[in-house]
């Protein structure tokens, strides 16, 4: 008989038996791998964490106690046990259950995550807001070692600290080595700090040290030295007890007693407590287990094989900028590849295999690095940062001021750019241009595929500021490359077809669906010219300005909120020379997008050719346009 089955909110853990809970800890296991195989998703943080979801749930009363998981990609479990199994089918899918956390969602998801280091700070203001209420619920963070290398993550601890309020940090570490290299002694002092004697003796024992006249108050100076002394060579915790919180830990992550003899001790001490909690990514499924970083993010797999599907066809578009980086760094000494925890996922493991010395990983730390970056580029090297555009978001600042304002040379690669399909609205791509295009001494890029962007690539390293090139996650169109790259004419267009009737005009691959479209177009007896931008700043102003006065109409196309994005670059420039043309602009509209497949996005919002040779059709018509995705000027 499934346990699971019989779960339908946290109350019902609380009627199981230790036996019961390892039983049910196995069948969540495998409801997850099914469920991943088939989908895709996040499957080797979420099998790392079942136990200790398992116990977070079984101490405290969700959602009346608030939890925070940091980033999200782990809350498969909390899912499944607040209420949302018979649903689970649909996580990640068009218009099903998201893969992150979501207030609208569920009462028992208490904060939106999605993007790094962010929990503690959302703990501290939920307990802020419960002391001015003068309530007392728990509030606990849950938090992975890779997000703990986030500033953001520290300047909260030190707020936390100094504030006092009840608050709870879990720890979540699977990489860290701390259990093997201090073994039955670090085992040891876990236990004394986690037992209540060993609070209640301390106390004891000071105030008793400190009734000894004239010499007491010494004596326990004396002693605590000796005792922190001992911490900071025994003791992994010092540095957050040097912070303000107490330290419990490190403790069994898969061992839900020791897990819940924690918590509940962090509970009932009151104050900032941190919990270290020692978890194996990918525990229980031994491809995942041995290849957590394969697995941490997936798609549809052979469960008795662990072997990922592949669709054969063309590389995607990060696979060639690592390849093409990495020649180029053979060309250029100088170049300097700098990745923000994700060497893998940004194509940069190549390079990094190949000039070590000259590969950067400075952890989930983007604003570091783009500062970092920008002084690189004034001593003379080429720094490339292959980072997500949803990423980037990040180090907005540092962009401004540290790269632009001194014209740094620096290269962003905007992996990822558009939307990104499953994982939903905190990690599409959809603002980088309009958050990039008006600052000053910024230029952007955008291929139409993956030979233009081998050369756009080689244009930005032999650029002398800072330059981004956007690119989006999906294949390339399988054109043939070119066998010596050029430098392109900085803010020149390219014309794909020329055209009477209409001018569509495209940044990046959705170039591809407006030479699709004017084939349609051509069908139905209308010319369209097909124009490239390439750049999206400098525009090819001269050259838009031109066909808007040929044809009399133009669709701007662009993965891209337009909001500032690619058209609306476009009307600046019509308006700067005085062309007054109707102008239809294809994007994102305000609002967030929602998760689903990229394509299913995309016809969502006429992203597509359907879209494209609609909008042209009716202004070619002289019919107004009015829709959700399309703009008249």
């Amino acid at each position: 008989m499934s346990l699971l089955a019989g779960i339908n909110s946290p109350a019902d853990l609380k009627k199981l038996s230790d036996r019961d809970m390892q039983q049910l800890a196995t069948e969540i296991r495998n409801e997850i791998i099914q469920m991943v195989a088939r989908t895709g998703g996040h499957l080797a943080p979420n099998l790392g964490v079942v136990e200790l979801t398992l116990a977070l749930h079984l101490v405290f009363n969700s959602p009346e106690d608030k939890i925070v998981w940091d980033v999200g990609h782990q809350v498969y479990i909390h899912k499944l046990l607040t209420g949302r199994r018979k649903n689970f089918a649909t996580l990640r899918q068009y218009k099903g259950m998201s893969g992150f956390p979501k207030r609208s969602e569920s009462p028992h998801d208490v904060f939106d995550t999605g993007h790094s280091s962010t929990s503690i700070s959302a703990a501290v203001g939920l307990a802020k807001a419960r002391d001015l209420r003068s309530q007392k619920h728990s509030v606990v963070a849950v938090i992975g070692d890779g997000a703990m290398t986030g500033g953001m993550a520290f300047e909260a601890l030190n707020h936390a600290g100094i504030l006092g309020s009840n608050l709870i940090v879990v720890l979540n570490d699977n990489e860290m080595s701390i259990a093997a290299n201090v073994g039955a002694l670090s085992s040891y002092l876990s236990r004394m700090r986690i037992d209540p004697k060993y609070y209640k003796g301390k106390a004891e024992i000071k105030r008793g040290l400190q009734r000894i006249p004239a010499i007491g108050d010494k004596v326990v100076r004396a002693v605590e030295k000796a005792k922190d002394g001992l911490k900071y060579a025994l003791v992994p915790g010092v540095l957050f007890e040097e912070l303000g919180f107490s330290y419990l830990g490190p403790v069994d992550g898969h061992d839900i007693g020791s897990i819940k003899r924690a918590l509940e001790m962090a509970r009932t001490k009151g104050g900032p407590v941190l919990v270290h909690v020692l978890t194996t990514k990918g525990r229980g499924y031994k491809p995942a287990q041995e290849n957590p970083d394969k697995f941490h993010g997936v798609g549809p797999f052979d469960v008795s094989t662990g072997e990922v599907c592949k669709n054969a066809g063309a590389p995607s578009y990060t696979q060639v900028f690592g390849e093409t980086l990495s020649a180029l760094g053979e060309e250029y000494t100088n170049l300097v590849a700098v990745t923000a925890a994700m060497p893998d996922s940004t194509g940069l493991a190549k390079f990094a295999a190949k000039f070590p010395d000259r590969f950067i990983d400075v952890g989930i730390a983007e604003q570091h690095a783009v500062t970092m970056a920008a002084a690189l580029g004034l001593e003379g090297f080429k720094p490339v940062l292959a980072i997500y555009s949803t990423f980037f978001q990040r180090a907005y600042d540092q962009i401004v001021h540290d790269v632009c304002l001194q014209n740094a040379p620096v290269i962003l690669a905007v992996d990822r750019a558009g939307v990104v399909g499953d994982d939903g609205p905190t990690h599409h791509g959809v603002f980088d241009i309009s958050f990039l295009r008006h600052i000053p001494n910024m230029v952007i890029m955008a291929p139409k595929d993956e030979n233009e962007l081998r050369h756009m690539l080689k244009t930005a390293v032999e650029h002398a500021g800072p330059i981004a090139l956007r690119y989006p996650r999906a294949c390339g169109e399988g054109v043939k490359f070119d066998a010596r790259l050029v430098k392109l004419p900085l803010g020149k267009a390219e014309l794909i077809q020329d055209g009477t009737d209409v001018t569509l005009l495209g940044a990046g691959p959705v170039v591809n669906l407006c030479r699709e479209a004017a084939a349609a177009l051509e069908e139905q007896g209308v010319s369209a010219a097909v124009i490239n931008a390439r750049f999206i700043k400098p525009l090819d102003e001269e050259r838009i300005a031109y066909y808007a006065r040929r044809t009399g109409k133009i669709v701007t196309v662009e993965d891209n909120v337009l909001a500032g994005g690619f058209g609306s670059a476009v009307l600046e420039a019509l308006d700067k020379y005085d062309v007054k043309v109707p102008v239809v602009r294809i994007g994102y509209p305000d609002e967030f997008v929602a998760h689903g497949s990229i394509s299913e996005l995309h016809d969502q919002y006429g992203i597509n050719i359907a879209g494209i040779v609609q909008a042209a059709k009716k202004l070619t018509s002289g019919v107004q346009t009015d829709g959700k995705s399309e703009r008249e000027n």
